[in-house]
């Protein structure tokens, strides 16, 4: 009884519950820590837990309501409690509906608790590294397909290739920056992929670019110099023992310590939010340039008959509210503490904010920047007959599968959505990537 009524008083999450997907993803994170064995749960317990999984019975996991202290406790809870048939489940065949009524749909029976296994359940940092996980893998995919948009708009906006020349990055050589520059010379003007916009402005006066065209790879470098930083300290977590105490059956021993504790992945989750944020940033800046003839030298707000369209004015003001609103979420949900438990718990993490907000950060870049692809690839529109590199119209055709050409007003939030989809699906990098492979091999001969 005192396994069971640990998960039921456990279970106290309020909010939203997670969508079926990022339950599977904390689901098979728990599933991961229990089977290295030093958990304390019986083999026949885990087992039942697995097949759980593979029918995807997914208990009802509220997002909110986890300190990252002694680990993911009420969301783990809600995990087991519904694992244990009681509260909601979700599966594929049944929708929502009573945990034991689905288990049962699928032939599974509800968990019986043996001593220790109801604290195997809860203790750990799952909730936080699964959706720190996603945050990483998202950030990861946006982050190369924002050196696509930014050559585009540098196109669009006739900049100059010369910022991005190996000797420069040479003598600061920062891994993400090098290989940010290395990418923008492999989408840019270049002997193998010329550029008939570039040619056309080869002889102009201007000296230097903006910083948001000519810092493209210091910016953008660090962004991925974090990822990458992030990626390794939650892929660590994931795989790590994170129970409490800690049982070593080849010592004969059961040790009490702090694995539990969420301050890693929330230190750095929160990082990742702040890097991965200067994406926007800059590319909101971007923007901006193009909708402004005095500095892009195109119709205002990209689009003919200024007096009757708007064209992507206000676009541009919903890519500025997501910045803004970023930078408020930016700030470092794991300086703060509040101590729980009778003072026990007198210094958390608050790991599960930290990766919640990562997320929603995450997801704002990702839309300012299908945002600027539209606005990049309509400034196009205003150079033809000329043509920019294969690579780069092998994206604006892409893009025009599913975006027309901006001739008069329409419904703006469709084409942004379409936009957005093609970078979560990493549609934009697929283009790109067969003319970069082919670039780096140019680049060893």
């Amino acid at each position: 009884m005192l396994q069971e009524n640990l998960i039921r008083s456990t279970s106290a999450g309020v909010g939203s519950p997670l969508s079926a997907e990022r339950t599977r993803m904390l689901l098979v994170q728990r599933i991961n820590v229990l089977a290295k064995g030093y958990s304390g749960i019986s083999m026949e317990t885990l087992d039942d837990i697995i097949k759980a999984f593979n029918a995807s019975c997914l208990s009802w996991v509220p997002e909110k309501g986890t300190l990252g202290a002694s680990g993911d406790l009420a969301p783990l809870a809600h995990l087991a409690l519904g694992l244990m048939g009681e509260g909601r489940m979700w599966s594929p065949q049944s929708g929502w509906a009573q945990a034991k009524a689905v288990l049962e749909g699928h032939g599974l029976k509800p968990l019986v608790l043996k001593p220790k296994e109801g604290l195997a359940l809860i203790n750990g940092t799952q909730m936080i590294s699964s959706l720190g996980a996603e945050a990483v893998e998202r950030a990861l995919a946006i982050a190369r397909q924002a050196d696509v948009v930014a050559a585009l708009t540098l196109e669009a906006l006739r900049g100059s290739v010369r910022p991005f020349h190996p000797a420069i990055h040479a003598v600061k050589p920062h891994p993400g920056q090098k290989e940010v520059a290395e990418r923008l010379c492999a989408l840019l003007d270049s002997p193998g992929f010329p550029s008939q916009i570039s040619e056309s402005h080869r002889s102009c006066n201007r000296v230097q670019d903006a910083y948001t065209l000519r810092c493209i790879p210091q910016v953008h470098g660090i962004v991925n110099d974090t990822i990458k930083f992030v990626q390794m300290i939650i892929s660590t977590e994931m795989n790590s023992a994170t129970d409490n105490p800690l049982v070593f059956a080849e010592m004969n021993e059961v040790i009490s310590g702090g694995n539990f504790h969420g301050e890693y992945p929330a230190k750095a989750l929160d990082y990742l939010a702040i890097g991965v944020h200067e994406l926007a940033n800059l590319s909101e800046r971007r923007i901006k340039r193009l909708m402004n003839p005095p500095l892009s030298e195109l119709p205002a707000f990209l689009v003919q008959d200024g007096g009757l369209n708007l064209g992507f004015m206000i676009a541009h003001c919903t890519a500025a509210a997501l910045v803004s609103e970023s930078k408020a979420l930016c700030h470092p949900s794991s300086v703060d503490s509040l101590s729980t438990s009778a003072a026990t718990e007198d210094h958390v993490s608050m790991g599960g904010w930290a990766a919640r907000k990562a997320l929603r950060i995450v997801e704002h870049v990702e839309q300012v920047l299908a945002i600027e692809l539209l606005a990049a690839c309509q400034a196009l529109e205003f150079l033809r007959p000329l043509e920019t590199t294969a690579p780069l119209e092998r994206v604006y055709r892409l893009v025009r599968s599913v975006v027309s050409a901006w001739d008069k007003d329409r419904i703006m939030s469709h084409d942004i959505e379409a936009a957005h989809t093609l970078l979560r699906r990493q549609k934009v990098w697929a283009e790109i990537q067969p003319y970069m492979d082919k670039y780096r091999s140019k680049m060893k001969e």
